[in-house]
């Protein structure tokens, strides 16, 4: 069905900003899959136990700290955007830098003074201590860094953000890679601080270019303006938590229950499980999520916007789903090694998880539109507990396939959960092309997950498994062309045989 010259701009938008914040991804991506196949070849599995560990209390920690004032600040920023008030955007701008500050200095200070009982929490004794005071100055960076990025999104720059991201991930590599040759697993804090550091410098560089007028606001009015940010930002932060808590409690019991040869094979599957949808899930965040701001008020706008988000997230990850499904042994020995093939299970499950993720995620967005702080705070908590009790369930009956396997139930019942809250809110209901497109992309990714999972010769699941990732390819390239009103492969292949007769050929 033809779609209206504002429904196919509105496609050409999102393509555009996909297109912006996917290749700049797709960078930063590739430039931390040679950081990581430097840290595995450099440390092996045990040090990248080590590794996913040192991560999991520095996003624990940077998520306490930020309050969830970077998530707000775009919110805020983009609401003051769309009123055009020149002061208001200002007020909102120092207000949430001077609070990204603040709480970064305040993170990094808890942490320095708590480093001995989360050294011990989180391997048993006190030998790394001194690390985890270190790290604390990632606190600090990233939250300094966060509040210049939330100015950048919320003004939809979409070329800084994507500049900033490409630039911060080519500094990031260049310094922090000689650290991790020369001290190997001692240099990994040092890696991380380095990477966080970095991303700072780079934030700040474009932040500055732009232009907000000055306004006078002294420490004592910065409370008041900050309250707003600080509501919506607390539940941002409990959100935050919770999720991170959740990584570094699984991180921890399979430390305790197996080893750090098992931590590190479970850190592996789960970078790889986010490389492709990152593009699609940062472009989200990216444009879609101002966007939907913007037009909150209006439940019709919100529900098309959300179901012509969701198409475009399906078609852009499928092919990607299913190659990595097809390719998981040789995806998993490019990135890392030999030595991290047991992963390739953990990884098949976790990948049909990010499926349901992809459904999820636009419908879960029109919570932090509206600013349902409540109804987001619960749906977060019971997804968690959810998660939590599914990891400590399926990695005792399953072993390390069993965290793929939770990943898994986590997004199935996160997106009926977020389904059944957001229709309340705005009447939400997918349009029958998603429901057939969401029925299609999972019967597509069942089919190459049973192909490639032993249950047939090796060399006939890959050839099942390539073929209809080379067919997806195809059907997301010419869908996505034709809905935001370029040309499509027939109207090309029209065209080429018109101008064939034409010259009498």
């Amino acid at each position: 069905m033809p779609l209206s010259d504002r429904n196919q701009s509105s496609y050409r938008q999102l393509l555009k900003s996909s297109a912006l914040i996917g290749g700049s991804t797709a960078i930063t991506v590739l430039l931390g899959v040679v950081r990581t196949k430097v840290l595995a070849v450099l440390v092996g599995t045990a040090g990248m136990g080590l590794f996913g560990a040192f991560n999991s209390v520095m996003l624990l920690a940077t998520g306490v700290a930020g309050m969830g004032i970077n998530t707000s600040g775009v919110r805020q920023i983009a609401e003051a955007d769309a009123t055009g008030d020149q002061q208001r955007i200002a007020r909102t701008v120092v207000t949430l830098r001077r609070t990204s500050l603040v709480m970064g200095v305040l993170g990094m200070l808890i942490l320095v003074v708590c480093c001995g009982p989360i050294a011990r929490a989180t391997f048993g004794d006190t030998t790394y201590r001194g690390a985890v005071a270190l790290l604390s100055l990632t606190v600090l960076f990233a939250s300094v860094a966060g509040g210049q990025t939330a100015l950048i999104q919320g003004l939809r720059r979409i070329r800084d953000l994507a500049a900033l991201n490409i630039w911060g991930a080519v500094l990031g590599t260049v310094c922090s890679i000689p650290i991790v040759f020369f001290l190997r697993e001692q240099g990994i804090v040092p890696f991380l601080v380095t990477v966080s550091a970095l991303s700072i410098a780079t934030a700040w560089w474009y932040a500055r270019k732009i232009k907000i007028e000055r306004v006078a606001l002294p420490w004592s009015a910065v409370w008041g303006e900050a309250q707003a940010l600080l509501g919506m930002g607390v539940v941002f932060m409990a959100s935050a938590l919770m999720a991170n808590a959740v990584a570094y409690f699984t991180r921890v019991m399979v430390i305790r229950q197996m080893n750090l040869e098992a931590a590190g094979l479970y850190q592996a599957a789960w970078m790889l499980s986010s490389v492709y949808v990152g593009f699609v899930l940062n472009a989200m965040g990216a444009d879609y999520y101002p966007r939907l701001t913007a037009v909150a008020g209006d439940n019709k706008e919100v529900n098309r916007l959300v179901n012509e988000q969701t198409e475009a997230a399906l078609l852009m990850v499928l092919p990607g789903i299913l190659g990595t499904l097809t390719f998981a042994p040789l995806v998993i020995h490019l990135f890392y090694s030999t030595q991290f093939e047991p992963a390739v299970g953990i990884l098949r499950w976790q990948i049909l998880g990010i499926l349901g993720r992809v459904i999820s995620w636009p419908v879960g967005f029109v919570l932090l539109a509206k600013g349902c702080a409540r109804a987001f705070f619960w749906t977060e908590l019971a997804s968690n507990l959810v998660h939590l009790s599914l990891i400590w369930l399926m990695m005792k009956w399953f072993g390390l396939n069993g965290l793929g396997m939770a990943f898994l139930g986590l997004y199935v019942f996160c997106g009926l959960l977020v389904w059944v809250v957001v229709r309340r809110l705005s009447g939400f209901s997918w349009t029958r092309a998603n429901l057939r497109l969401g029925g299609g992309v999972g019967l597509a990714a069942a089919l190459v997950f049973l192909a490639t999972a032993g249950r047939l010769p090796a060399t006939v699941g890959v050839g099942i498994g390539a073929l209809l990732t080379l067919a997806a390819g195809i059907y997301a390239v010419h869908h996505l062309t034709r809905r935001a009103g370029c040309a499509g492969w027939a109207d090309v292949w029209g065209r080429l045989q018109a101008r064939r007769r034409g010259r009498g050929l």
